[in-house]
Formats: structure tokens, C-alpha cells, sequence
């Protein structure tokens, strides 16, 4: 977890920013080139064997001369690591909150929204959640930041974080055909269900959770099963 500029979370400051370190980059880069050298010694000792999988590709590395072959894996095994080090970091969640507002960026994707409309801010398990004001799921993000950071930092700011989901007991198992839900929630919760099998992408499942969230839906996943909890309705007369 990284500081942008400089104020701790238990500081006053005027924005705090969470985000992954910037060594995230080189740690990566540092085990590529562990892997590297572990992919050499590993085609030294295939070609040795009489029969062993991959022999043909590692025969080839093996033919590369030294110091050639040295140079090649380690080089090759940082700039791997590298690649999948910024990946990590454009996947990461970067949180900006302030007294007044939370940015939530994350994949080249920004959301923010007003304090004035968030009621609660929790972590559910690897997933960053803030409430709105009649307990709808106003965002929720991946996140790998600690929450002894996120609790800080949002404390700091005057935010309402609780340690756990405040409704957590008051979500249902979906099953198919649940009676009672809004017209058309079935059909995105079966939807999502395949999705969530082997027939769609992380991001499909991003999309339809966002659907049934317009429908007033909240949506909680454990073990590949979908969990659902409707909205309070709101005080008379508002």
C-alpha cells in the first residue's frame, strides 16, 4: 500500500490515496528473473533424462551457447515479470478520499461518489463495498489494500466504517425462479450463474452484478453461489 503524497492515513489531510507500492513492478521483475535461471537449470537437467516432457523445447534452450543462454532466460524472465507486474498494478484498486468525496479507480475505470450519499464503508473479504443511504450497494471493487489502512484512512476523514458488512444477515441464497424479486432479477441472477461457470469473463459477471445493482439488488458471492438482499425501503415521506 502506497501514500501519495506523503500523509499517513491517521494524518488530517485533504486527500489520502491508497494504492499498491510502486516496488510491486520490480518484485516482479526480480522473481521473472528467479524463473528464468530456474528454467535454464531445469532444460539442463531434461536433456539429461531419457524421456521427460518438453524435452524438444528444452533440448533447443539447451543449444543455446553460454553465456548466451544465461542472458537469454534472465532477460527474458525480467521482462516477463515486469509485464505481469504492471498488469497487477492496472487491476489494483486506488482509492482517493477526502473529507467530502471517495475516488475509486481501478482499470483505467474511475467511479466516485459523495459522502453525503454513502452510509457505510466495509471490506467483504477481498472487495471493497460502500452503502448508500437506504443500504444499496452503492460500489463494489476488488481490493488487495490491507484494511487496517482502509479503516484509517477513511476514519481520518470522518467515514462510517464498519468491520463487517452491517446486513450480512439479512442476504438469501438464490435459487432459480426466487419469488419475490424485482421483474427481470431472475433472468440476470440465472445469467450470471453461467457466467460465473465456464461460459463467461470476469467481466461479464462485473456487468450483470451491475444490472441487478440497478435493479436495487445486492449481490454477495461465496463458493460460485449468489447471495441476494433487497434494499430498506425508504422513511415515510421521503
Amino acid at each position: 500500500m502506497d501514500l501519495a503524497k506523503g500523509p499517513r492515513p491517521s494524518e488530517s489531510a485533504e486527500v489520502t490515496v491508497l494504492t499498491q507500492p510502486a516496488w510491486l513492478v520490480p518484485a516482479f521483475a526480480a522473481v521473472g528473473v528467479v524463473a528464468g535461471w530456474l528454467a535454464k537449470l531445469l532444460a539442463d537437467r531434461l536433456v539429461t533424462l531419457g524421456w521427460a516432457p518438453l524435452k524438444a523445447p528444452a533440448k533447443l534452450l539447451d543449444s543455446v551457447p553460454e553465456p548466451w543462454l544465461t542472458v537469454v532466460a534472465l532477460t527474458a524472465g525480467a521482462l516477463l515479470g515486469t509485464l505481469v507486474g504492471f498488469i497487477a498494478l492496472h487491476e489494483s484498486l486506488t482509492v482517493r478520499v477526502s473529507d467530502t468525496r471517495v475516488t475509486l479507480t481501478i482499470r483505467d475505470e474511475t467511479r466516485e461518489l459523495r459522502r453525503a450519499d454513502v452510509d457505510a464503508v466495509f471490506l467483504d473479504a477481498k472487495s471493497l463495498v460502500l452503502l448508500g443511504r437506504h443500504t444499496e450497494e452503492a460500489a463494489r471493487e476488488p481490493c488487495d489494500l490491507e484494511r487496517a489502512d482502509l479503516a484509517a484512512a477513511f476514519t481520518a476523514h470522518g467515514w462510517n466504517w464498519a468491520p463487517e458488512d452491517p446486513h450480512k444477515a439479512e442476504f438469501h441464497l438464490w435459487v432459480p425462479d426466487t419469488p419475490g424479486l424485482p421483474v427481470g432479477a431472475n433472468a440476470l441472477l440465472s445469467a450470471r450463474a453461467h457466467a460465473m461457470g465456464k461460459t463467461g469473463t470476469a467481466e461479464d459477471v462485473r456487468a450483470l452484478r451491475d444490472e441487478l445493482n440497478g435493479l436495487g439488488l445486492a449481490i454477495r458471492d461465496e463458493r460460485k453461489r449468489q447471495y441476494w438482499r433487497l434494499p430498506a425501503p425508504p422513511p415515510p415521506g421521503a
